[in-house]
């Protein structure tokens, strides 16, 4: 599984299945959830309604994962995903890298051989950015083993140069 690092909007990318850093509701947010929702446009709101209204009416647990399908974005699948809000007095880094390996898991489960990641619970979630991109590549990397043969590549889409700097660092490590 090939791992890299693009600074730019998650919404163009050429994948096959874009990771969504949602709030647990998956009805649109701010952040990367609002633009994916936004460049997906009504057909990814009505795939989340249906979720919401049969499988998970309490909404998407924080480091769980499910997959609809893109609207109209290049992307086959959306993978939404939520990540926990930042705390100095738990450690929630287990909960963040579950999203991760969900995420994998649910890329794996629909046959999305190429997808990209935003630096989940880095936004308005608060975590810190050098702290998101090392549980997110630290944890994409140990699950070569179960998914490598099924993902070809993962790219990590960094929305300015300062979490392009953290990944950067991680990957290098």
């Amino acid at each position: 599984m090939k791992l890299q690092l693009v600074t730019g909007d998650i919404t163009t990318m050429r994948v096959h299945a874009v990771v969504n850093a949602a709030n647990s509701t998956l009805l649109g947010g701010g952040g990367v959830d609002g633009a994916i929702h936004a460049a997906a446009g009504p057909q990814l709101l009505a795939a989340c309604r249906i979720i919401r209204d049969t499988v998970l009416p309490e909404g998407l647990a924080p480091g769980r994962a499910i997959s609809t399908t893109a609207g109209a974005l290049s992307a086959k699948w959306v993978i939404h995903t939520v990540g926990p809000v930042y705390s100095i007095t738990e450690d929630r880094s287990e909960t963040l890298a579950s999203a991760y390996r969900e995420s994998l898991r649910v890329a794996q489960h629909v046959g999305a051989r190429t997808l990209a990641f935003p630096a989940i619970s880095a936004g308005v979630y608060g975590w810190p950015m050098a702290d998101a991109a090392r549980i997110a590549v630290e944890t994409v990397r140990a699950m070569t083993a179960e998914v490598g043969a099924d993902i070809d590549e993962v790219t990590f889409v960094a929305f300015d140069e300062r979490a392009a700097r953290a990944f950067r660092t991680a990957l290098d490590n």
